[in-house]
């Protein structure tokens, strides 16, 4: 067990039989046309919730889903989530219209052992993100103990994050508590050689990480659009690609005390570009040197991606955050998805840490052939930049 578990109750420290149980999970997952487009995020719920209900325990669940503004609106509502979250527990999931009201404290009352009830989103009132006291205490009415599986939104202190768990016995579900003891690991003792593939679109988001990983890898591999601010520090002429440029200097001497740390920076040698962002735009691969004036990069090249699963290929442990290109254009998707084939094919320790990686990996089939993939972008990005997180935190006990 890593030391970010320590002080942190389980769910094999809770025996929920007869108990009303709050769990807290992350079930923000993308919508169209009120289906749930991509449901990884349901399916890393359901071991928690199932093992809860053949407990005989009482569970209501509750998530926030997108980003409405504190108020209710029908693009952000739960029923698909529920519809969903029913067919894979394979039992009736009970679905309030409104998140601390009448209905769901009438379904939540009605609850009998071994039944669930979906709250509305939590997002549709406020006080979720203000972490407001009232609210906080209106949610913790609903139940006896609380169980966070929500590692997803563990970096914010939201109320029903860290204010439940201020007023009930707080547990880590089993994908909270999964996520803690892998990225621990990565934190802690990680097998070398070990990679971390770094891609997205800003530096600015990926410094404190960076600084981080610094301290503990052997090799960094870069893509992406951040890629650019690196090799404008490099010297490198990127056209009309992308830059952060007031954070050149400073990926400049990052990119200087890795070195001097003996870790191996890998930048993109061969560029995939296009005159535009434009999924139809013709796309030329270019070596780094010869990159034309008016065009952009959207991808890392052939010969780049080859390197990068040269590296993954001889690691001993893997990090990857963040796609090297447009991996939803299929003309740019050609280093992503050499990255991810490389991954899943690796025989070193593998991890994808959320967001546009998780989705790319699962575009490309091979999330089964990954040994973890984060449900937490930000959140395992904050963990691994050495933060304690505030739903962590909410857990711990006698320390």
């Amino acid at each position: 067990m890593t030391s970010l578990l320590n002080g942190v109750p389980t769910l094999d420290d809770l025996d929920a039989a007869g108990q009303r149980v709050f769990v807290r999970a992350d079930l923000n997952v993308p919508l169209r046309d009120g289906q749930v487009t991509d449901d990884l995020r349901i399916q890393s719920s359901v071991p928690t919730i199932r093992r809860l209900l053949d407990q005989g325990a009482r569970v209501v669940v509750a998530s926030h889903l997108g980003r409405p503004k504190g108020a209710p609106d029908p693009a952000y509502a739960m029923a698909p989530v529920g519809a969903r979250l029913q067919q894979l527990l394979g039992t009736e999931v009970f679905v309030a219209t409104d998140v601390v009201g009448d209905d769901a404290r009438t379904k939540a009352a009605g609850l009998q052992p071994g039944q669930v009830l979906l709250l509305e989103n939590l997002r549709f009132d406020a006080g979720e993100t203000a972490n407001d006291d009232d609210f906080a205490a209106a949610l913790a009415s609903f139940a006896d103990v609380y169980v966070d599986d929500a590692f997803g939104a563990a970096h914010r202190a939201h109320a029903s994050i860290a204010g439940i768990p201020a007023r009930l016995p707080g547990y880590a579900g089993g994908l909270l508590a999964r996520e803690l003891e892998v990225l621990g690991g990565l934190l802690e003792d990680p097998a070398h050689p070990y990679v971390a593939v770094l891609g997205g679109a800003k530096v600015s988001d990926k410094l404190t990480v960076l600084e981080n990983l610094l301290t503990r890898v052997d090799a960094i591999a870069v893509g992406g659009a951040m890629a650019f601010t690196f090799l404008v520090a490099e010297g490198h002429d990127v056209g009309a690609s992308r830059v952060e440029t007031d954070q050149v200097e400073v990926v400049r001497e990052l990119v200087g005390a890795a070195r001097e740390r003996g870790v191996d920076v890998l930048l993109p040698q061969d560029l995939v570009v296009a005159a535009g962002f434009d999924e139809h735009a013709a796309a030329t691969n270019v070596h780094v040197d010869d990159m034309p004036s008016d065009q952009m990069g959207l991808d890392i090249g052939p010969a780049t991606a080859n390197a990068y699963a040269t590296a993954i290929n001889r690691a001993g442990s893997v990090f990857w955050n963040g796609p090297m290109g447009v991996f939803e254009w299929e003309a740019f998707a050609a280093g992503t998805r050499t990255v991810a084939q490389a991954i899943a094919t690796a025989s070193g320790f593998t991890v994808v840490g959320g967001g546009d990686s998780a989705a790319a990996i699962r575009q490309f089939g091979l999330d089964d052939q990954v040994d973890h993939v984060s449900t937490g972008g930000g959140a395992s990005l904050e963990l691994l930049e050495g933060k304690d997180l505030p739903g962590v935190a909410a857990l711990r006990r006698g320390e």
